[in-house]
This record gives structure tokens, sequence and C-alpha cells, in this order.
């Protein structure tokens, strides 16, 4: 079935998707739906962040996913309409490892080994795009504070936050792993949306999904950094830092100011544990995010690379946006049918952006087949 024709087959049903990253941003646009998302703007965890220097030049850093890589047939042919259409673009990009230890690079990557796309302009171009599709009306600045399962409209009654009423839904789709976490009650104060006594045999499943954190860091120098050989590398033995990616090198990124370089820097997984654990769960204060900004600094430039002073450095919190653990085994997604409910992410499937559009993918099925399209997608 076409996206148009599985959009059309949904119409005749009130969807809610809930979150508008990648997962959420696909599943939406192969239905006809009200997505809502707590941020800005579509992207999720393929965010791109927009800055500006004193001087008020305009600075663009995609601070989450740099890039993603495709192996599932069915994922490659999405991709490949993306492509088509602009929205994506293979990063010709060489990649090693550092050994921070030893101070020098090991294990360059061969030059096509594995194919790695990126989103253009940004990698949040794909998410922004599939929420314009026909049929699906985002919402965005919209946090979902409550989901109230109707037992004799069989529907879900949604309120956000400050507890405006939503609306009804025949279907939810949840892309939000903290959506049933106790996550969510450290970040607001309130109980978790989904009340998991409503789904007691998903109740162990998805009640506290584990997560890595991680610190991000974007940076701006005024000319590039001539003795980085590569343009994206791991670290080895750095307690800090696990990778470094170039920013500024991927297809259809503007170099402003001209002949600058951009970079993205992301801290261990334990790094970003242990500063947590120090300054608790919530929205980190500036001065607590420009001291990590000047402790992976320092551990970048204590690589002996030669790293100058940056014209430009902040560090972003990723606080549970790196799922640790894949929930839902080989149907991709969670599903209870007698709630009408999907519950989507690389969550499910494996902490990748393919994963996350897989996921995605399945919980549409699930839907359109639960629509008489015995075939889904």
């Amino acid at each position: 079935m076409s996206a148009a024709a599985a959009a059309a087959a949904a119409s005749a049903a009130n969807v809610a998707v809930i979150g508008g990253g990648i997962s959420g941003a696909v599943c939406a646009s192969l239905l006809a739906v009200t997505l809502f998302d707590s941020g800005r703007g579509a992207g999720g965890r393929m965010a791109q962040r927009r800055e500006v220097m004193e001087d008020g030049t305009e600075l663009r850093f995609d601070h989450g996913a740099p890039y993603f890589t495709v192996s599932n047939d069915e994922v490659a042919r999405v991709v490949s309409g993306w492509e088509a259409r602009g929205l994506v673009a293979e990063w010709k990009a060489m990649f090693a490892c550092f050994d921070r230890e030893a101070g020098k690079f090991t294990d360059f990557e061969k030059e096509g080994t594995i194919k790695k796309y990126v989103g253009v302009p940004g990698m949040n171009s794909i998410c922004k795009s599939l929420c314009l599709e026909d049929g699906v009306v985002a919402k965005f600045g919209v946090t979902i504070g409550r989901m109230d399962w109707i037992q004799d409209r069989s529907s879900w009654l949604l309120a956000s936050l400050d507890g405006r009423d939503l609306g009804h839904f025949d279907y939810v789709v949840a892309t939000d792993k903290n959506i049933a976490s106790p996550r969510f009650s450290g970040l607001t104060g309130r109980p978790p949306p989904l009340d998991l006594s409503l789904l007691p045999q998903l109740s162990m499943m998805i009640q506290d999904i584990p997560v890595r954190p991680c610190f991000a860091l974007m940076l701006a120098f005024s000319e590039p950094l001539t003795k980085v050989p590569v343009q994206g590398f791991s670290f080895n033995n750095s307690d800090y830092l696990s990778w470094a990616f170039c920013d500024s090198s991927k297809p259809g990124r503007a170099h402003v100011p001209l002949n600058s370089q951009s970079w993205v820097l992301h801290s261990t997984a334990e790094y970003a544990s242990k500063v947590i654990n120090n300054i608790g769960p919530w929205k980190p204060s500036a001065d607590a995010l420009a001291k990590v900004a000047e402790e992976l600094l320092k551990e970048f430039q204590a690589t002996g690379l030669n790293i100058p002073q940056p014209i430009f450095m902040k560090a972003h919190r990723w606080g549970s946006a790196f799922p640790a653990i894949a929930i839902s085994g080989d149907d991709k997604c969670v599903w209870d049918k007698s709630m009408k409910l999907a519950i989507c992410g690389d969550f499910c499937t494996s902490p990748s952006v393919e994963g996350a559009v897989l996921s995605g993918m399945r919980g549409a099925s699930k839907i359109l087949r639960c629509l008489n399209f015995p075939s889904g997608l």
C-alpha cells in the first residue's frame, strides 16, 4: 500500500501520535493523525540546534544523532525515497578511532565501507518534512500530561500537562519512552501520563526503560583542525569523550563564517551519569552546562591534536535519549489491540535511527490492519 493510500485508509479513524522524533514522524506520515510534541519543532534526537554568536553570526549543529546507516531492506526503500526528494544525502566521511593513551589514530575506516546518511540541510529536515505530509496535523509545544482510557467509548482522552483537553482519539501511538516512566515524574513533578494499571501485561516491559545519558558539546573554530585527518572518530581510553564529528563537513551545510569549522563532541555515558547524579535530573543551569563544556573541551585539547580555543562553545544534555535495551523483539513495537495503543521507538528495536524508523512503520501497520487493511504497509 502506498503512503497516500494508507493515510486515506486511516482518515476514517482519529489517531494521535505522541512525539515528533523520527519514529513518530514516520508513523504519522503513513496515517492521518494529530501529532503532539513538547518541543518547538520536529526532530527529537535528530534535532538541529540553532545558535547565534555575539556578533550575530548564526550557527547550526546536529547535536543529537550525527548520521545514520541502513541495513534493513524496508528502511532502505524508505530512505531511497527521501534521497530522491532531497531530504537526505550520503555523507562521504572518513572515520577512525583515537586512542587517548597512545595519542594516535587507529582503525581507519575505508571510504564507502558503510554508507552514512544525513538529513539535508540538517538532521531534522526529515522529521520536519514528514510532519508536513497531507493528513498530518502537528502541534508543537504540547506535553501530554494524561492519557485516560474511556471504556464506554473505546477511545483515549488526552490532556496536556497544563490541563488542556486535547480530545478523544480512537488510536494512540506513543513514541516517548518516558510515557509511563518514573523519569517523567522526576522531570515534571507529575505522575506519568500512561497509567500502567490499565496495561498490566505491558507494565514490566515499558515502565522504566534503561537509558544512557550523554552530553553534546557544540564547537565552532575559526579555521579547520588541520591535525585531524578524519571527519569523525571514536575515543578509546577516555573517561570523558566517546565521539567527535565534524558537523560542517556534511553535505548541504553552510560554512558560516567563511573557512570556519564546526564540531560536535559526545561524552561518555559514564561521565554524563556522574554529572547528572551531582546536579539532579532537572534541566541543567547555565553554569552547570558551562562547566561541562570546559571539561569536555579540555579533554579534546589534551589529545595533542593542536585544538585551538573555539570561537563558539556550548553544551547540551541528552538526559534519557539513548536507550540501553530493546524491549519488543521481532514485533518492532509494543502493541495492545484491545486498548488500541502502539508504543514505538528505537527502544523497541535497536538504539539507532534505522530502528526508530522501522518501529514507526510497524506501529502504523498495526493500526492499518485494525482498519481492515490486512496487508498493512
